[in-house]
């Protein structure tokens, strides 16, 4: 294969991807979608659509082969007739030429979902209390909302926060500009501690004297009145789904909204102005975002940053320790960093109210009122809490320009969940599709649009407990700088989707729609990671998301698709209580009359884990490839293909094993597999060649064919290797491909130093005979008098020596 025909064969598109990506793009907007099929037709409209790729798939097909054929060798030597329809496509993956790449992706898809494989859901019990940053508070249900309500904040709650408060960076100043202006604005997340400063300052610059506003109201509404003299006051703006911030939702109440886009500097003038009246004080809490960022513009906002948890666990673990020995504090704190406990928290860091939380949990088991394993439940609930958070109650009132805010967050947060790690702009866009399938499921007669400059992306990522950082994606041949987005903790991303998975069924269908369209996407970044998220989903609720996500996806004619629904049935296999019934649905469509699901199951088969070990998946291959025609490329290429990644996916040796029984067992079908496997080593990346189980000695030879990385992993497989070239290279039918692709590998060792040694070592084995010498000779003739591309003499006299090493062996 020559470098042109590998570079074209590594590149991210399929030679149909212009027209899927003029599709999604048609979906990315609103106008596009309005003519989307009814999700629940499963009959007529899925056979029109299996057709209309099955064209689209023709033309894939039919590139490729044009482009073998100018390529082909044909000696006219006289030997039996080859069989081009089989080989010319020795080396194509079930994408149809185009990049399966994946292999680092799959690698960082699988550690987010690593913390998945045992008890997948932790439920909690919430008793109405929560905790806000240094303090906890109650949860209380709204009265007459035409009323301003001003309520006193207890002296022993403020009290207590003088025990456990944790003085952040800038608070001195903070305390200054309240005295000067009367009012002050604190900016920052949820749960980072801005209500506990709030109070703090208040406290101290009253006497003790503090009270809470109203929240239904807006600071525009406050009155004289409203205000007591001398004191200070505190104000929570409403979130977008109409609750204070860490407030509990409350099913089936609707309230009307009242923005921190709302509030400006008139009226925090005006509110100033009312304070100084009254010889009182305010502040104001906004979350962090596009008002905030506008208010800490101006003279009344500041930043609120948290305090370090660390600190406010031993503040609290001290107060809630108190009259116990005093190694307690230390043994308390060292239970809290216990590798165990940590994991089980499944976060980077704690907020305040997080790190309260905690702080009782080992008081409690200090006092031997709370076993190891209880304390481990307790701590793997903390996750749960923060999705349950997240999303209950999250469409109310339910009609769509309201709850369209609600829905990009909750989009974004699931999005982040599957794109864990990954690109920011995909994660992004993704969101944005998510968002889309939401509000037209919760208003189907009003399409949705996008706002152009809403969130800002240094903002956005906060509503999800994400950061945005520099990174790389590799791509396999090379690794590119990207903005990755990731959450704040390893638990995260399981603990949202299965709060949305399990915890709300409505939101089911539009997120399988939503999965089932990024796992149409050539770019292995995308298809890869929803696939696994749609296996993970499946292995959580076989029953619904098998029909749901993977039978679309398996049967049609697109090769992405199939090979993500492949994906998607080994990560569900992955779980002990699926894989038997993974294992039955590959047996029933090995022997199926649709080539699109003989095909799915042969790639399943590529990835070990449904049938639990290498020998049953060569068993299974073998299985059908036996029953089909030695020339049907429809199944000898998948075929291949999985038989070539189960040789990349750590356990090489019973795969060569079984390569040779194949073709000592004399039938054509089965040698044609060996064959085209073998060629397989010869042109394809490792990286291409992922599997789902990581092979850490394969990374640094990534974008290396699978033959170099192997003669490099494992030199004791050099003679079983060579043997088997050989024959291929000796075979007639197949002759012709593999040294073809034995011409590519060898151009890519001429630039490569390390891969070039490896192969002068290796080519002595494949010179045994004369024929093997003059053959390979030939092929070296070749490369060097290429008045296009000539291989590198240097390079070339290094490996001719090598060949005439291989008649005195």
């Amino acid at each position: 294969m020559s470098d042109q025909d590998d570079e074209a064969a590594t590149g991210s598109d399929t030679p149909d991807s212009g027209h899927d990506r003029d599709h999604r793009d048609g979906r990315g907007d609103g106008g596009g979608r309005g003519d989307r099929a009814d999700p629940h037709d499963r009959g007529g409209d899925r056979g029109k659509d299996r057709g209309d790729r099955g064209d689209r798939g023709d033309r894939g097909r039919g590139d490729r082969s044009d482009r073998d054929r100018d390529g082909d060798r044909g000696d006219g030597s006289g030997e039996a007739p080859r069989e081009p329809d089989v080989f010319a496509a020795a080396d194509r993956g079930p994408l149809a030429g185009g990049d399966t790449g994946g292999a680092a992706t799959a690698r960082r898809a699988l550690r987010t979902w690593a913390s998945t494989a045992g008890d997948r859901h932790t439920s909690v019990q919430g008793d109405g209390t929560f905790f806000e940053g240094n303090q906890f508070f109650s949860v209380y249900g709204f009265g007459d909302a035409s009323r301003f309500v001003r309520g006193p904040v207890p002296p022993e709650t403020l009290a207590h926060l003088a025990q456990v408060y944790c003085e952040i960076a800038g608070y001195q100043r903070m305390k200054e500009r309240l005295r000067e202006n009367r009012v002050l604005v604190l900016c920052g997340e949820p749960g980072s501690g801005r209500k506990a400063t709030a109070l703090a300052l208040l406290d101290e610059v009253t006497g003790g004297k503090v009270f809470r506003l109203d929240p239904r109201h807006g600071v525009d509404e406050i009155t004289g009145e409203a205000l007591q003299e001398g004191g200070g006051h505190l104000m929570e703006l409403l979130t977008e789904d109409g609750r204070t911030e860490g407030e509990a939702p409350r099913e089936g109440a609707v309230t009307a909204r009242r923005p921190a886009a709302r509030l400006s500097e008139l009226h925090l003038d005006r509110f100033g102005e009312l304070l100084r009246s009254r010889d009182a004080y305010g502040i104001v809490l906004v979350e962090s975002g596009e008002p905030a960022d506008r208010l800490m513009r101006g003279r009344y906002g500041t930043y609120c940053a948290p305090p370090p948890a660390d600190e406010v666990l031993r503040r609290h673990l001290r107060e809630r320790l108190r009259g116990e020995p005093a190694e307690a504090l230390g043994a308390a704190r060292a239970l809290a960093a216990r590798p165990d406990v940590v994991r089980a928290l499944g976060l980077e860091e704690l907020r305040p109210r997080e790190a309260a939380r905690l702080a009782e949990h080992l008081a409690r088991h200090w006092r031997g009122e709370m076993t190891d394993d209880q304390l481990l439940a307790e701590c793997a609930g903390f996750v749960t809490a923060q999705a349950r958070e997240w999303f209950a109650g999250a469409d109310r009132p339910g009609v769509l320009p309201e709850a369209l805010p609600a829905l990009n967050a909750g989009a974004f947060r699931i999005a982040v969940a599957v794109f864990d790690g990954s690109a920011y702009s995909l994660a992004a866009e993704a969101a944005e599709l998510l968002a889309w399938e939401l509000a037209v499921t919760l208003d189907p007669g009003q399409a949705p649009g996008r706002r152009l400059f809403g969130a800002h992306a240094e903002h956005r990522p906060t509503r999800a407990r994400a950061v945005l950082e520099d990174g790389e994606l590799d791509l396999g041949p090379a690794k590119v700088p990207v903005r990755a987005v990731r959450f704040r903790g390893e638990a995260l991303a399981a603990a949202v989707l299965g709060e949305v998975w399990h915890g709300y069924h409505n939101v089911r269908g539009p997120v399988a729609r939503w999965l089932r369209a990024l796992c149409d996407d050539p770019r292995a970044e995308v298809w890869v990671r929803a696939s696994v998220a749609a296996g993970v989903l499946c292995s959580w609720d076989w029953i619904h998301g098998f029909r749901e996500l993977i039978v679309p996806l398996a049967v049609t004619d697109a090769p992405v698709t199939r090979l993500a629904a492949a994906t998607a049935l080994a990560e569900s296999a992955r779980d002990p209580r699926i894989r038997p019934a993974v294992a039955s649905v590959l047996k029933d469509w090995a022997v199926s009359e649709d080539s699109t699901l003989v095909a799915t199951a042969l790639l399943a088969h590529g990835f070990v884990l449904a049938a639990g070990d290498v020998p049953g998946s060569l068993d299974a291959l073998a299985r059908v490839v036996r029953t089909c025609e030695p020339a049907d490329g429809d199944v000898l290429v998948p075929a291949s293909f999985s038989t070539a990644r189960l040789l990349a996916a750590g356990e090489p040796e019973p795969v060569l094993r079984r390569l040779r029984q194949w073709l000592e067992d004399g039938r054509l079908n089965l040698a044609n597999l060996v064959h085209l496997t073998v060629i397989r080593t010869l042109s394809t990346r490792t990286t291409h060649l992922w599997a789902l189980r990581d092979v850490p000695e394969l990374d640094e030879h990534a974008a290396r064919p699978l033959l170099v990385a192997l003669l490099a992993t494992r030199p004791g497989l050099a003679p079983e290797l060579a043997w088997l070239l050989r024959h291929t290279l000796a075979t007639a039918r197949s002759g012709g491909a593999a040294l073809e692709a034995l011409g590519g590998l060898l151009r890519r060792a001429a630039k490569d130093p390390e891969a070039l040694g490896r192969v002068c070592a290796f080519l002595p084995r494949l010179a045994v005979d004369r024929r093997d010498r003059d053959r390979l000779r030939g092929l070296l003739n070749e490369l060097v008098r290429d008045r296009d591309r000539p291989l590198d003499r240097s390079a070339a006299r290094r490996m001719w020596d090598a060949v005439t090493e291989g008649a005195n062996r």
